[in-house]
Order: C-alpha cells, then sequence, then structure tokens
C-alpha cells in the first residue's frame, strides 16, 4: 500500500512544521516532508515538494497565499491552514498536541 504524502508548511521551517514532520514521520501509513516559505528557510518549499504532496498542511493562512506565488496550479491540491500561530518552540508538548488533534480531525 503506497503512503499517503503529507506536507507541513511554515515559514522558516525551523519550529511547527519541522515539529509536524518529526511527529507524523513515526507513522507507518504516512510519508512526511517539512518546508518553509520565507529565504531563510531551514528547507525552502518548491515546487517538487508541492507536486510530491497529496495533502499539504500549511500553519497560517498566508502561508498558503505564499505558496499559490510559488506555484500558481497549487489550486488543484488539498492544502488545509491549520491556524497554528508562531509562539511555540520545536517539539513543545502543546504544539504536538494541536498538530496531532488538528490531523486526526481530518482523518488523513
Amino acid at each position: 500500500m503506497e503512503k499517503l504524502k503529507l506536507l507541513f508548511v511554515c515559514s522558516r521551517n525551523q519550529k511547527r512544521s519541522l515539529t509536524a514532520e518529526r511527529v507524523f514521520a513515526r507513522s507507518e501509513e504516512l510519508d512526511v516532508r517539512s518546508a518553509g516559505t520565507e529565504p531563510s528557510a531551514r528547507v525552502r518549499v518548491n515546487r517538487g515538494h508541492v507536486e510530491w504532496a497529496d495533502v499539504i498542511f500549511v500553519m497560517e493562512k498566508r502561508h498558503r497565499e505564499r505558496l499559490l506565488q510559488f506555484v500558481p496550479e497549487l489550486t488543484g491540491k488539498r492544502v488545509i491552514v491549520l491556524g497554528i500561530p508562531d509562539e511555540y518552540e520545536l517539539m513543545d508538548p502543546e504544539l504536538v498536541e494541536m498538530l496531532q488533534s488538528a490531523v486526526n480531525e481530518l482523518d488523513v
């Protein structure tokens, strides 16, 4: 069975999206990557990331808007805005709980 490919996106790929990648990479049903929208991102999102993903999770609405600038045909992809603000440290237990809850609620 082919794994579902999830891409998590935030600004700098240092806290929120990287936490998500680490948390969900443990799943045997998921293939997970993370990236950021800013030039200073640890891994900067590109067309390849978007084309690879089955579902894209962005932390804030502005990340979806930035993705549209990089990849206008993003409109055909399932993009979910999680609404998680940039106030958490890497692997913060509250952030982990919010991510797990959001993804589980979406039944991905």
